[in-house]
């Protein structure tokens, strides 16, 4: 039976949670109203029981009318603040989902500056509410500190409004949209990569495996179906060691899997287990995160540029593509190390699915070069990435840019060029050839593209 919504948060990873909390709006704005209930109470102490007016000039003391004419307009200017803001807020959103991808919306509301602003105008809100609570019931006529902090909090929510604003519009633009996803991202790379499977990583070591090339292999499958969307690497490792089997994860993290898929393979030493505490050590959900999904980040970013090819907007496709020939960079160097995980005694205990980075130039400028079509200079752009890739990136990954490189102008022969499009292509093709070592096989395809040239 599906556990209520509030109910999984505790069946979360810690990273998880956070992950999953930054997605809503409703966390940090309560947080704030929380903050505004204290200083709602703080301030209705100081002016009530110690009585701070009776030690104040008389100048500096608000009489009770005042106070109240003052509290009641001012809750007012703090409702129409809060009006134009969600008006901002729901404009921003339909501009992210119609012009670049719906998935950007979750981008837009973890933004810190997003839910602090939100939070603000509800603290704001509910402060000054309870304030003309309680001058309604209360029989003082002095009052200096409700009145002065609820002035300067109407302010701040004046000044926080101007900041949203320009917190929106600078968040909107094309080139911070990329460059946040492309960070996100990268923040997935180090934190998945990086500390859950470093300390694990062989790097060429030698390691002991005296268990899968001697034993039956045996599979552990689904219970649900949905996205693989995390796994606890650490637990796994310290169960299978403790169980003394070795396990291979059959799907990537972020594929979709179906009810009685196979999820592990395993082989197992002399000691029985349940396999249900592996199941509970991955998690499978409806959707796509960005926990420990390299792709998904990927995704994001070519759905970007796809969305631009339609618009007719290739500024934003180049600058997609830069922002996604950096991260390519960055996956290459991350995942260029053995997919075997070893425990603190150096045996093998976990086996990932290996996806090596031609699939990733395929996910990335693959979907963004089938969506190009006749478009050269999309294609241009691609070609001059793959130049500065395989400039940067080590030789393990030559082959597979090279070989891309290759498809790409194969597949682009179909189309008439004119001779400008023909030599920047050829031009990067070359660059891409003389990087990757592989200068003797680009006259052939230099030729080839040549005959396609208007005459």
């Amino acid at each position: 039976m599906k556990k209520p919504d509030i109910q999984r948060y505790f069946f979360m990873t810690k990273r998880e949670r956070r992950n999953e909390l930054n997605q809503t709006l409703w966390l940090m704005p309560l947080r704030y109203i929380g903050v505004a209930l204290l200083l709602s109470l703080i301030s209705a102490f100081l002016d009530t029981y110690l009585d701070i007016p009776k030690h104040l000039p008389d100048v500096m003391v608000f009489n009770g009318p005042t106070a109240r004419l003052l509290i009641t307009t001012l809750i007012g200017g703090v409702l129409t603040l809060s009006a134009f803001t969600i008006n901002s807020l729901l404009v921003a959103l339909t501009t992210l989902s119609g012009q670049f991808s719906s998935r950007m919306v979750l981008n837009f509301i973890s933004e810190p500056p997003t839910q602090h602003v939100l939070g603000i105008f509800n603290g704001s809100f509910i402060y000054v509410l309870l304030n003309i609570l309680f001058l309604s019931n209360s029989s003082n006529e002095a009052y200096f500190v409700i009145p002065v902090l609820s002035v300067m909090v109407t302010f701040m929510a004046a000044i926080t409004f101007i900041y949203f604003v320009n917190h929106t519009s600078t968040w909107l633009q094309v080139h911070n949209i990329t460059s946040n996803m492309k960070k996100t991202t990268r923040n997935t790379i180090r934190s998945s990569l990086l500390e859950d499977i470093g300390p694990y990583r062989t790097d060429g070591e030698e390691y002991r495996d005296e268990i899968s090339s001697r034993k039956e292999t045996k599979t552990i499958y689904a219970s649900k179906s949905g996205h693989l969307q995390s796994a606890n690497f650490q637990k796994l490792i310290e169960e299978a060691k403790k169980d003394d089997i070795v396990i291979q994860l059959r799907v990537s993290i972020g594929q979709f899997i179906l009810e009685g898929t196979p999820l592990f393979d395993y082989w197992q030493g002399k000691k029985t287990f349940d396999e249900e505490k592996y199941r509970k050590l991955v998690r499978v959900d409806t959707k796509k995160t960005e926990i420990q999904d390299l792709e998904f980040g990927l995704e994001k970013l070519v759905e970007v540029a796809a969305k631009g090819l339609g618009n007719n907007d290739p500024l934003t496709v180049n600058n997609t593509l830069y922002q996604i020939t950096d991260l390519l960079k960055e996956i290459g160097n991350a995942t260029s190390f053995s997919p075997i995980l070893v425990d603190d005694e150096n045996h093998v205990r976990l086996k990932l699915k290996y996806d090596g980075f031609d699939y990733f130039l395929y996910k990335s400028y693959g979907y963004i070069r089938e969506y190009a079509g006749q478009n050269s200079t999309v294609i241009i752009t691609i070609m001059e990435m793959l130049s500065l890739l395989a400039e940067s990136m080590d030789e393990n990954v030559h082959k597979d840019i090279w070989q891309f490189a290759k498809h790409t102008i194969k597949g682009y022969q179909q189309y008439t060029l004119y001779q400008e499009d023909c030599y920047y292509i050829l031009r990067n093709l070359k660059a891409v050839a003389a990087h990757t070592n592989h200068a003797e096989a680009y006259p052939p395809l230099e030729e080839m593209l040549l005959k396609r040239v208007f005459s």
